[in-house]
């Protein structure tokens, strides 16, 4: 599986860093690669840490384990930059995309010396301006995608419409919010 990309998600309970994994999958899945879209959490609660995972792959994906050395990591909550180890086995050639209002200089100090690509995304600036509400989940997705480049970003934004599509079908009012937050977020992530 040399061409499989490993990512790992870290976000707290109730901030859609599941949802946003399970959704990446599903976009994956229709461009035609083999996925998996997964979470690990121990006690359910709102705002307990949680991680999950993405696999995303031209080849089948036959590994079924957690993701202990991701070529990426989204970091929906900066908060948990200083309870859990966000780069523990993260390649030095991939990169960690966090949620954060300060600047790459700011975080640098809270990633226990990783000396990867670091980017930044204020997710709730764009959410805030698109949804009206503070949901992080859909900005990372669409920073991550960019970061990663696992996919063409006009694929991506027509997969993302289809998708939201067929899940808000009796809310449609939440559409183009959503695709408005994927759109800014592409161009806001550092």
């Amino acid at each position: 599986m040399s061409n499989c990309v490993e990512i790992r998600w870290h976000g707290r309970g109730g901030q859609g860093a599941k949802t946003a994994a399970l959704l990446l999958a599903d976009v994956a899945f229709q461009t035609g690669k083999h996925v998996q879209g997964f979470p690990e959490y121990g006690p359910e609660r709102m705002g307990a840490p949680i991680t999950a995972y993405n696999r995303i792959s031209d080849d089948v994906v036959r590994v079924h384990s957690n993701i202990y050395d991701p070529e990426f990591v989204v970091v929906v909550d900066e908060t948990l930059l200083e309870t859990v180890d966000v780069t523990n086995g993260l390649k030095k050639d991939g990169a960690i995309v966090i949620n954060t209002a300060k600047s790459k200089e700011e975080i640098l100090p809270h990633l226990k010396g990783y000396e990867g690509k670091v980017y930044t995304i204020d997710a709730k600036k764009v959410s805030l301006a698109c949804l009206g509400k503070y949901f992080p989940n859909t900005p990372m997705l669409a920073a991550i995608v960019k970061v990663s480049g696992i996919m063409d970003e006009e694929l991506f934004i027509n997969e993302m419409r289809a998708s939201y599509q067929h899940k808000f079908a009796s809310k449609p009012e939440v559409i183009d919010g959503n695709m408005r937050a994927l759109k800014m977020a592409l161009r806001e992530v550092q």
